[in-house]
């Protein structure tokens, strides 16, 4: 059943990367990299909200922010988050992009995990 559902989503994901190329050369320009660029897409957003979380609960974050204003709180975040993001590329590999693809829980730890590796110095860097 399981090698079913892999190959199915495996499927599923080449078919869909076919489709979703706009032109532009993402990857190395085979299915495999066009279908690694959506994961990775999709990898970001889930990276980019856990990184709002997390930053939610950092004490630094919560004396520094406040005295900003909404907007201002918004612009950082957005920063800090864009550059974890940003650095997801290097944190994860292949095989970890293709098993989140098909795994809720191990993309929920994946996640976390890059986020834990990235966000201190994301910080650190931005609120310099």
């Amino acid at each position: 059943m399981k090698k079913l559902l892999l190959s199915t989503t495996m499927l599923a994901t080449l078919a869909l990367a076919g489709c979703a190329t706009n032109g532009t050369n993402m990857g190395n320009g085979t299915a495999m990299g066009t279908a690694s660029d959506i994961g990775m897409s999709v990898l970001k957003g889930a990276i980019d909200n856990q990184c709002r979380i997390e930053i939610q609960k950092q004490p630094a974050w919560r004396v520094a922010s406040v005295v900003m204003s909404s907007d201002q709180k918004e612009a950082v975040q957005s920063k800090v988050c864009g550059c974890v993001s940003e650095q997801a590329p290097q944190q994860v590999t292949l095989v970890e992009l293709g098993n989140a693809a098909i795994d809720t829980q191990y993309r929920a730890k994946l996640v976390t995990r890059v986020v834990a590796k990235t966000l201190q110095s994301c910080y650190s860097s931005i609120t310099k």
